[in-house]
């Protein structure tokens, strides 16, 4: 389904068939929705799930100038007043995890859980250029030559190699996302930066990470664990995506906090 989200056309998917409390899932850069089917399937008896396209992401429109993460945190406030959802539990992966605290601490009354996932706060000044490579690299060469080294940081080569279907639909969706919207999200990443923040965040709140992740590397993730009082952190064998690469240890962890908060 579609709505105008801030004058831009987004994507989104609703499952409600327990009607029960808001769950919502938001992407990595480069993905879409589909990342959480499993998931989405896994918690819908019990929960009102919402899942959908970042800007420039996905069948949702690429924006014609650039954004921060904080417009993405108003993205996202605007689809859950559109929706009716006055407050929702929220599950964020990468750059999901980065919106998602931007919003925790946009929004704090509207959060009811924050589950965060291989993620940081910030782009310390020594990392930015990265995103500008990664962004000019979309640009001029488009994503099939990012793809290679992208999915290689995501999943651990154990689980490409037992997982291939998995992994086909992964680079589908990377290859399929417009190089723009790719790039002006790598530059909204490049200028995030919540990491004197982190602390404010009062919600209950867990954190994830996977302990192959060489593109944020566990122990930036775990430092927003230690920000957050009152947070869980978890270490899971897995890459980057780790949500999706233990994707049952993952959704064990994700119960038993969506059900005590701790």
């Amino acid at each position: 389904m579609q709505l105008d989200i801030n004058g831009i056309e987004t994507r989104y998917v609703l499952s409600n068939e327990g009607g029960g409390p808001w769950l919502t899932f938001i992407h990595q850069l480069g993905g879409d929705l589909s990342i959480w089917d499993q998931l989405a399937g896994y918690f819908r008896d019990d929960f009102t799930v919402l899942r959908y396209d970042v800007r420039g992401h996905g069948a949702t429109a690429v924006p014609d100038r650039p954004f921060s993460v904080a417009d993405l945190s108003r993205d996202l406030a605007a689809l859950l007043d559109a929706l009716g959802a006055p407050h929702t539990h929220l599950v964020g992966m990468s750059m999901g995890g980065m919106i998602g605290q931007q919003f925790a601490l946009d929004y704090p009354a509207r959060v009811d859980t924050l589950t965060l996932a291989d993620t940081s706060s910030g782009t310390p000044p020594e990392g930015r250029a990265i995103w500008d490579q990664r962004a000019a690299a979309a640009r001029c060469d488009g994503m099939t030559a990012l793809a290679p080294a992208t999915l290689d940081r995501w999943l651990t080569s154990d689980f490409q190699t037992s997982h291939p279907e998995a992994v086909e639909q992964i680079r589908d969706v990377l290859l399929r996302t417009s190089p723009q919207g790719y790039a002006l999200a790598c530059e909204a990443l490049r200028d995030f930066d919540v990491r004197e923040m982190a602390n404010a965040i009062r919600v209950p709140a867990l954190v994830v990470a996977g302990r192959h992740d060489t593109g944020i590397p566990p122990s930036v993730t775990e430092a927003i664990a230690n920000a957050i009082p009152g947070s869980r952190f978890e270490l899971l064998d897995a890459a980057h995506l780790a949500p999706i690469e233990q994707s049952h240890r993952f959704a064990a962890l994700l119960e038993t906090f969506l059900a005590t908060g701790v």
